[in-house]
């Protein structure tokens, strides 16, 4: 299914579309140069907008939890690319743990455990699912809505190296992004290869690393294929000490609200667009749409009410949010059956593998749809979004599409390699 894009018969996205559909060699080769410089996370998911004039990525997940989201055709492609990022990081591998979240009852999530051990297991590797559960006494089956089952098996530490009874692997896949800190159980794994590294998950990254990361690579795209960076990249700022229910940093905040605000005014001026500009300020760290608000004017930074403190206050595992991005909006102009949608690309290693829409039938156009209440459609990319059609003179024509939401998802998955490769900690 593909849906309706209001943007399909008017506006200069289409002329984006086709600089890059015209330039896909010198796209394709300048990408194959900078992996040769950047080793890409295991696996990555892009969440973008596409506003007609724009199309930019707002969020990259190192730890992408909706596999089972993903159009079961494309298992094999899955299959190829963790194939090639398995022979990148450990080429002896044999065995693998998988370190889920705590999910235990969101059958959703745990489907897309049950998803990601089934695409390593078509590697040829021996999968085993490794829980931080602290009250898992033993083996325990979990048994999914889709007829599939778990098997969580409680971790055992056994000097540097990690495993659960009777198994020591080669290799540890995180599918946790450690909000709540790094586990003790964790640390010092010196003789196993741990994916993604430890400070990509939240306890270390922050979102304002990865998009600095990504004005490097925008910039650098950019020039290469002579385009605005602006059309693919989205304006931000950070304030690093906010107290919402005291009330400390709102100055900070509405001070980057309205610089922010500005350069998007200057843009829509250049560009001629009639809408409205607004900011997303959310917290730098952390994921699930929490602490995600809206915001028009520098003012309503200033005028928040209690409850709206109260939901930027918290971030997942209950954690105090003290840092923030300001980020401008991008507009969604796309829509599924009527519902305002934002297509989410899903890579394992440099590869793009598929993707789906996000969808809410309650949210506008400028309002974040990671928000309880959305629905996912996974049949919606019924090609990948790496192959181009070079038959086909309509650049609205879904493979053509796709393959702009790949090249700009792809942007993201290496400036995601650039972070990593400038955060890692002295060894």
């Amino acid at each position: 299914m593909v849906p309706h894009l209001t943007t399909a018969l008017n506006g200069p996205l289409l002329e984006l579309e086709r600089r890059f559909l015209a330039a896909s060699p010198q796209i394709e080769h300048w990408l194959r140069g900078q992996w040769l410089e950047y080793t890409p996370p295991f696996y990555s998911s892009v969440d973008l907008r596409n506003s007609g004039f724009k199309l930019a990525p707002v969020d990259t997940n190192l730890f992408p939890g909706g596999f089972n989201n993903l159009n079961p055709a494309f298992l094999p492609l899955c299959v190829q690319a963790a194939m090639s990022a398995i022979e990148k990081f450990c080429p002896e591998a044999k065995s693998l743990l998988l370190i889920p979240e705590n999910h235990t009852r969101n059958s959703f999530y745990l489907q897309n455990v049950a998803q990601i051990a089934a695409i390593l297991k078509q590697t040829g590797l021996d999968v085993r699912i490794g829980s931080l559960l602290p009250d898992l006494a033993g083996p325990t089956p979990v048994d999914l809505e889709n007829g599939q089952q778990l098997l969580l098996e409680p971790l055992i530490r056994n000097g540097n190296r990690l495993g659960v009874a009777g198994f020591e692997p080669c290799a540890i896949l995180l599918n946790n992004d450690l909000s709540a800190g790094i586990p003790a159980i964790l640390r010092g794994l010196d003789e196993q290869v741990v994916l993604p590294p430890l400070h990509a998950g939240w306890a270390v990254r922050r979102k304002s690393n990865h998009f600095a990361a990504y004005d490097q690579v925008a910039n650098d795209f950019a020039r290469e294929i002579g385009i605005d960076p602006w059309r693919i990249n989205p304006a931000f700022s950070v304030c690093r000490s906010v107290n919402f229910h005291e009330r400390q940093g709102e100055e900070c905040l509405a001070a980057n609200v309205a610089a922010v605000l500005d350069i998007v005014r200057d843009k829509y001026r250049e560009y001629e667009i009639s809408e409205t500009p607004y900011v997303v300020v959310k917290a730098d760290a952390g994921t699930y749409g929490m602490g995600v608000m809206t915001v028009r004017s520098a003012d309503e930074m200033i005028a928040l009410n209690r409850r709206q403190r109260n939901k930027m206050s918290i971030g997942k595992e209950g954690l105090a949010v003290s840092e923030v991005l300001i980020q401008e909006g991008v507009h969604s102009f796309e829509t599924v059956n009527g519902a305002v949608a934002e297509p989410v690309i899903y890579m394992i290693d440099r590869y793009v593998v598929g993707g789906f829409y996000r969808v809410h039938t309650g949210r506008g156009k400028d309002e974040n749809l990671n928000a309880p209440g959305m629905h996912f459609e996974p049949l919606a990319f019924d090609t990948g979004c790496n192959l181009p059609d070079y038959r086909c003179d309509n650049p609205d024509s879904p493979p053509n599409r796709f393959y702009a939401y790949g090249v700009v998802a792809r942007l993201a998955c290496l400036a995601a390699a650039v972070e990593l490769a400038n955060t890692a900690p002295a060894s």
